[in-house]
């Protein structure tokens, strides 16, 4: 599979045994910019590297996946974080969104191909920012 935008991906997870699969998942449908952390503090002391999406556990031993979000939202409100859980409690999806994540996936057998279909949606979601109003865009941009 071929994408047309590359970017730049966090995996943060203290599980490697999902933090691989993610990984090679993201390298199956050619994305190479992809960096693991297994744990939130190392996620939050790297942002200076300008990741475009990050996959973020909500169970971390450290620190929270909550706070980790949280964080990062202050730090940098544009980037995409998809917050994933074991947990399929609705109130935990809607505080993660509610912090501001971009989504929320559950951590079964379909997780990969959900991954897939929100990188689709965050494509069509920049694609219609970059239309609804491309001045504001690059002169957003332009300050990074």
């Amino acid at each position: 599979m071929k994408n047309s935008a590359q970017f730049k991906f966090f995996i943060v997870d203290d599980d490697m045994f999902y933090a691989n699969m993610y990984e090679q998942y993201l390298l199956n449908l050619n994305y190479t910019d992809i960096t693991y952390y297994s744990n939130g503090n190392d996620c939050l002391n790297n942002l200076d590297k300008k990741p475009d999406i990050i996959f973020l556990d909500h169970n971390m031993e450290d620190i929270t996946g909550f706070e980790v979000l949280k964080k990062i939202k202050r730090q940098n409100p544009n980037i995409y974080v998809v917050m994933i859980s074991g947990q399929e409690n609705i109130i935990t999806a809607v505080d993660a969104l509610k912090y501001g994540a971009f989504d929320y996936i559950i951590k079964d057998k379909m997780v990969c191909e959900k991954m897939d279909l929100i990188i689709s949606k965050i494509i069509k979601v920049k694609e219609e920012l970059k239309k609804t109003n491309p001045s504001l865009t690059r002169r957003f941009l332009s300050i990074f």
